[in-house]
C-alpha cells in the first residue's frame, strides 16, 4: 500500500505521487492519468479508456471483414 499526500494546488487539491509509483505507471511530469470509477473505488491509469473502446471496435470490424482484409493484403 502506498500513501498519497494531498496538497493545495491553486484553488484545487492535488496528490503527490512517489517516484516509484510514477515509474511503475510509466508516466512522468506532464503526462495524463485517467481516474476510472470502479466498484472498489478509483483506478488510476495512463491509458485512455475511450481509446481502448475504439481499438476493440476496430478488432471486431477486422474480424467481421477478415476475408476482405486477407484479399487486400495480397
Amino acid at each position: 500500500m502506498t500513501k498519497l499526500k494531498l496538497t493545495r494546488v491553486g484553488t484545487s487539491t492535488g496528490a503527490v505521487l512517489p517516484k516509484e509509483m510514477l515509474a511503475r505507471l510509466k508516466v512522468e511530469k506532464g503526462d495524463t492519468l485517467y481516474a476510472i470509477e470502479t466498484q472498489e473505488g478509483y483506478l488510476l491509469t495512463p491509458y485512455d479508456p475511450s481509446i481502448a473502446e475504439q481499438l476493440e471496435a476496430g478488432r471486431e470490424f477486422m474480424k467481421e471483414y477478415r476475408d476482405t482484409f486477407k484479399a487486400l493484403a495480397k
